[in-house]
């Protein structure tokens, strides 16, 4: 019954919890950049765990996408908005290179934890 009702209620472009499931195991990475029927697809794969889905049999994955998924929807319904907000850049790295005794001392510690 909740879910009969949930369906009647959903606004337009929000998926069933399967074809959602579908779009969100389907979509190449980055999966930030990619167009997505609605923001919530993205959010709940995203919080299901894209290693999830993209590795486990649909009989476990599908359970745990659509509970998330399910949170997302009655958000939704409740007149909350979503966006998807793209990850920050990984912090530039620094070009200054390490002295020749700072190696040295390194393979120095290699070489003890080997022997």
């Amino acid at each position: 019954m909740l879910g009969a009702c949930r369906s009647v209620s959903m606004p337009a472009g929000l998926p069933n919890a399967r074809k959602a499931y579908q779009e969100a195991c389907n979509k190449r990475s980055p999966k930030a950049e990619q167009q997505w029927s609605h923001a919530v697809v993205y959010l709940a794969g995203r919080d299901c765990g894209w290693h999830l889905l993209a590795n486990e049999v649909e009989s476990k994955a599908l359970p745990a996408f659509t509970e998330i998924y399910q949170q997302y929807c009655d958000q939704v319904i409740r007149g909350e908005e979503f966006s998807i907000e793209p990850p920050q850049a990984l912090p530039e790295t620094s070009q200054t290179l390490a002295s020749k005794t700072h190696n040295r001392e390194q393979l120095d510690q290699l070489k003890q934890l080997l022997s």
